[in-house]
């Protein structure tokens, strides 16, 4: 399987494809600022009120500039003091300098509480996991990498979606799990169990994402990056992003449950495949229970502005669930969730078969995998 997937990320890895942003892309490249005053002027639009305009000192160079600082939007949040960053305004030909202000507003600087947040993330790791929580965050930071190198760029090179999501869940399986839990037969299990799985999840995507008709055009992003870049098939990034966000609650259950059955072996040497297997789907189940809801809420958390949105709209409910915003998370949903509950069966299974053939010695050391 590992060579399997190697073979997969040389076939696919994106070779210096030349991505060009779309017509009308905001630019990426921002400055900091910091405000220093904001007033209100009069707005140049007939019928609008509220309009302020902000100024601000630039970060690197000092120069003091003006942006629009209106009373609708984010940036109605703008007060002085802020942190904030600007991009520069393309001045269009012809246009009187003095109605459009040099700099538009991009958003607040979030990035100093960002690394705080990240810094206390990984000290409680470091504290509670030790050794084995610094695997799992070197784990975690190849399988961002493994996304951000391999995964994006793939896809906007025209590779196949599914395909690359596929490799990229495999690649970031197979790192995550031997570099937090070794190479034994826990995780054996665990990788074998999570790939039925997840084969199980891609087969379900993409049956229903074409039963359900998803086009992948639900976001105003998705239309943009269909402008700009037509070798991107946007019903296949639908699809990788179910295989992708079904991954890691894969990892977690099948983990779980290799660990049940190699301690119910440690604690009693002398059961059978047959009784490790219905001791251990016990517990299985009552951790599906959970793991469910914790996805379906995950999902719901994430749709929820668009489901208020309908609401407000006085939208009925049968209206919002063919919407495909909502249809796209509820396929999302409910695939992940059928995954889940098969690779209790499967990953128990297999581990039952492992433990059994294991000398008692070995077991010594075997626990539950716990929350």
């Amino acid at each position: 399987m590992a060579i399997a997937t190697l073979a997969g990320l040389a076939a696919l890895w994106p070779r210096g494809q030349a991505l060009e942003p779309p017509e009308g892309t905001v630019p990426g490249k921002t400055v900091q600022a910091e405000v220093t005053a904001v007033r209100a002027v009069e707005c140049p639009m007939p019928g609008q009120s509220g309009c302020r305009l902000a100024e601000a000192r630039l970060g690197e160079t000092g120069e003091a500039v003006e942006f629009a600082a209106d009373s609708f939007g984010v940036n109605e949040l703008v007060s002085v003091g802020d942190e904030v960053r600007l991009t520069e305004n393309a001045m269009p030909p012809g246009a009187d300098a003095q109605q459009i202000p040099r700099y538009a507003f991009t958003g607040f600087e979030r990035r100093s509480a960002l690394l705080w947040l990240a810094v206390g993330f990984v000290a409680i790791v470091l504290a509670f996991g030790r050794w084995r929580g610094l695997r799992s965050l070197a784990g975690l930071a190849l399988s961002l990498l493994i996304v951000g190198a391999f995964v994006v760029p793939a896809v906007l090179g025209g590779r196949d979606p599914v395909l690359v999501a596929v490799v990229g869940a495999m690649a970031i399986m197979l790192l995550t799990i031997i570099l937090a839990h070794g190479t034994g037969p826990k995780s054996v299990a665990a990788v074998l169990g999570t790939t039925v799985s997840l084969a199980l999840t891609v087969t379900l995507a993409a049956a229903f994402t074409e039963l359900a008709e998803l086009s992948g055009m639900a976001s105003d992003q998705s239309v943009l990056l269909a402008v700009g870049q037509e070798q991107v098939s946007l019903r296949g990034l639908v699809l990788a992003g179910m295989v992708i966000g079904a991954l890691g609650v894969l990892d977690d259950v099948t983990v779980s449950q290799a660990s049940t059955v190699l301690a119910l072996r440690a604690a009693d040497p002398g059961q059978s495949a047959k009784g490790l297997y219905r001791r251990a789907l016990a517990v299985g189940r009552d951790h599906v229970a959970a793991t469910v809801n914790t996805l379906v809420l995950a999902y719901v958390g994430a749709a929820l502005p668009t489901v208020l949105l309908f609401s407000v709209a006085g939208t009925s409910l049968g209206e919002v669930v063919n919407n495909e915003t909502v249809a796209q998370e509820i396929v999302a949903t409910l695939v992940g969730s059928i995954g889940l509950i098969a690779a209790v069966p499967a990953t128990t299974a297999l581990a039952a078969v492992l433990a059994v053939r294991l000398p008692s010695r070995s077991l010594a050391g075997a626990r539950a995998h716990v929350h």
